[in-house]
């Protein structure tokens, strides 16, 4: 068949147009940044630990990273600098809520058997003192700027009311002890407000606390989803994000009033939450071996942005946001040992 001279220009025109737009795709996705940019920076083995993990802390100071072992009944020490175990500590019951508060040297253990908040000190870490406090003491956040430490506890009957204890570090007592509608779950601080924010997952609902009243100041009943476990501050753009599990959703909550102003679907076995205000992403860890991710924008709505993989039932984790890394529990399961993965969130996986 003869093309008339038309009709070659015509053809030659729109394989030209397809050639570059194969070469202007490829320079597109050579210089595209990828959508995740977790990388695996390094594991550490934790031999002979069992059962699951619960909270995490850091002592960027020293190093540090401590890890509540509740099926192992210790909280673990490992020296960062090596990668090594540098300490157990032992005799506890079930440890779950953890905090070190680097002023004092000290770190502050919550134990759900024995109803107790431990603190810690000297080196090696020897008990200094405990507070008793109800059955299923859990999560906890210090606020640097009152001194105050909140420890979630109680609510597994009438006889042991849900409660958030309201501890003075620096004389190391009970001040206060404001009751909730039922077991605390997540809690986190917004220093800046004087405020303190604790997941209800019994009521659906947020509570807020006054650091100045330690008392009760608002309860946010949540509309979209239920069983809210961990939450997260986000001071940048007045946001606080609150995960749940029926059904697995992301809640993006105006800090000042409560009201819901962005959800997304995330996995269902949700346990911890973490804000990154350098990249302004929010990353969902849950049971099932995942890390939703979440690009915040403009405060007004959140976009996903892909799911890291990771190993199922590593429902906690650590992210610190001084170091670019998320540090997540995986637990020894199917004869793998326990470890904590490293995750880097610095292109190429640098820290």
């Amino acid at each position: 068949m003869c093309l008339s001279t038309q009709q070659s220009k015509r053809v030659s025109m729109n394989r030209t147009a397809i050639i570059l737009a194969f070469f202007s795709i490829t320079a597109l996705s050579a210089n595209t940044e990828p959508i995740l940019p977790f990388a695996l920076s390094r594991t550490i083995p934790l031999p002979g630990v069992t059962g699951h993990f619960d909270h995490l802390a850091i002592d960027a100071a020293a190093n540090r990273l401590f890890i509540a072992s509740p099926g192992y009944h210790s909280v673990e020490v490992v020296d960062l600098k090596t990668d090594t175990l540098q300490q157990s500590i032992s005799g506890l019951g079930k440890p779950h809520g953890l905090a070190w508060v680097a002023a004092t040297g000290s770190l502050y253990i919550s134990d759900g058997t024995l109803g107790e908040l431990r603190v810690y000190k000297g080196t090696p870490l020897a008990l200094a003192g405990k507070i008793k406090l109800s059955d299923d003491a859990d999560d906890m956040a210090y606020d640097g700027a009152s001194h105050l430490l909140f420890v979630g506890h109680g609510g597994s009957n009438v006889a042991s009311p849900a409660k958030i204890a309201v501890v003075d570090t620096d004389h190391f007592i009970l001040v206060a002890n404001p009751a909730v509608a039922a077991h605390p779950e997540g809690i986190n601080v917004d220093p800046e407000g004087a405020r303190v924010f604790a997941n209800v997952a019994g009521s659906n609902e947020v509570a807020v606390i006054g650091t100045a009243t330690k008392a009760i100041a608002a309860r946010w009943k949540l509309t979209k989803a239920a069983d809210n476990v961990p939450l997260a501050f986000d001071s940048e753009h007045h946001l606080l994000y609150v995960a749940c599990r029926t059904p697995g959703t992301l809640l993006a909550l105006d800090a000042g009033t409560g009201v819901e102003v962005a959800s997304e679907p995330t996995a269902g076995q949700v346990d911890d939450l973490f804000y990154d205000p350098a990249l302004r992403r929010v990353y969902v860890i849950s049971g099932a071996g995942e890390v939703d991710t979440f690009q915040v924008n403009n405060g007004t709505s959140l976009r996903p942005l892909g799911v890291l993989r990771t190993a199922v039932g590593a429902k906690t984790a650590l992210f610190v946001p001084g170091q670019s890394l998320l540090y997540v529990g995986v637990p020894a399961v199917s004869g793998h040992s326990a470890e904590i993965r490293v995750y880097s969130t610095l292109k190429g996986g640098a820290n």
